[in-house]
């Protein structure tokens, strides 16, 4: 019988630790264990939980509550930093959490899963007194070991990589949240064209935007289409990868960002994609997904924040990933068995940028050296990820 972990014991890397006086948002999508990190790392901080509706209409009646509840709790208590999830549903409380860090030096931790619906409503995001934190899906350092076709058919969301029917809980998620608590937050109120959006989006996911196209299939037009992608990014739904360029050319794609959604699971839910076997244009597909995963929240979690771009040109040549300034570029292939010809657009992109690593991560079972490329298998190329060796 298979062993399942319990997902509050896994270590997650994430770490907020809060000198005096200090706040911190805490942005991520639901389910990817914001809250039971915080019940974890904050055991005896007050929580305010905003889902709770009766909880969530006090407040939107009368944020001056939050006020009077927290002045009236005990010392102890306010020692550590009060904890209010889902803050985005009650913005008027940012008023008051202002007042209460100003004037009673109480900490907090904002936790939410949008905050678009904060900036869009112009809320108080308290100016700089707040550190800003990001809670991805699981990563391959906290799960130590990773079976790859569980993580790309299931995705990394905990709840989904480790329940007992995956498939039932992406088409909820699928359905109930990125469709309905979407709708719900009044982001957009066109239900069918988002609807169809979102199956376009599954059908070109990790390729070029092409708005004119999607709109096209949607029935909008390429305005709104923008304005959805850029739903799907505020609500940290998805990511915009935007193209390299270093230097002005007429030969290199500069305008159209890649679009991916932020699980992997979560962007095969969208078309019903089931792998079977680690190999394949589709598979190739998912694990480039998936190592972007891992690379974003290594960017967040080691504190480095290095920018994640792709890079083309008008002729095909192309680079998956270049980090930071140009210094790793990274192509990823599903091909267990890399030929040479897979190594053009590396080749091409360290001739005119002379990166510190070029890097093809592939599904070989033995890491080797053509050139100066790498070819690394992609648990080699995690375990150096997370080691500090690819970006430091």
């Amino acid at each position: 019988m298979e062993v399942i972990p319990r997902v509050e014991m896994l270590p997650r890397l994430l770490k907020i630790a809060l000198p005096e006086k200090q706040s911190a948002f805490l942005w991520g999508p639901r389910k990817t264990g914001k809250s039971t990190y915080l019940k974890a790392a904050y055991p005896n901080s007050l929580v305010i939980d905003l889902l709770d509706t009766d909880q969530q209409l006090e407040f939107l009646k009368r944020p001056a509550l939050l006020r009077e509840r927290l002045l009236a709790a005990s010392p102890e208590a306010r020692r550590h930093p009060v904890i209010i999830d889902e803050v985005q549903k009650v913005p008027a409380l940012l008023d008051e959490v202002q007042w209460l860090i100003e004037s009673k030096s109480l900490r907090f931790i904002l936790c939410g899963s949008s905050a678009r619906k904060l900036t869009r409503g112009r809320a108080n995001l308290l100016g700089g007194r707040a550190w800003r934190f990001e809670m991805f899906p699981l990563t391959s350092a906290e799960l130590g070991e990773v079976d790859l076709l569980r993580a790309l058919n299931r995705g990394l969301v905990p709840d989904h990589y480790f329940g007992a029917d995956p498939g039932r809980s992406l088409a909820g998620y699928v359905r109930d949240y990125l469709k309905e608590e979407i709708l719900a937050e009044g982001l957009t109120r066109n239900v069918p064209a988002f609807s169809r959006f979102l199956d376009a989006v599954g059908h070109s996911h990790g390729e070029l935007t092409n708005y004119a196209n999607i709109a096209r299939d949607c029935g909008v037009d390429a305005k709104t289409v923008k304005e959805y992608y850029q739903i799907l990014a505020d609500t940290l739904l998805g990511r915009l990868v935007e193209p390299f360029q270093r230097r002005s050319s007429r030969q290199v794609i500069t305008r159209a960002p890649k679009a991916y959604l932020f699980d992997v699971g979560v962007a095969g839910g969208l078309v019903r994609r089931r792998l079977e076997l680690t190999k394949g244009e589709v598979f190739g597909k998912a694990l480039e997904h998936f190592i972007l995963m891992e690379m974003t929240a290594h960017s967040s979690y080691s504190g480095l924040n290095y920018p994640i771009r792709f890079w083309r040109t008008k002729s095909g040549q192309e680079v998956d990933f270049v980090l930071g300034d140009g210094e790793v570029a990274v192509e990823v292939k599903g091909a267990g068995s890399v030929d040479t010809s897979l190594l053009r657009g590396l080749k091409a992109f360290a001739e005119e940028f002379n990166p510190r690593l070029s890097i093809l991560v592939g599904n070989e079972r033995h890491e080797r050296l053509v050139g100066s490329i790498r070819i690394m298998p992609w648990r080699c190329f995690l375990e150096e990820l997370w080691a500090g060796k690819i970006v430091s």
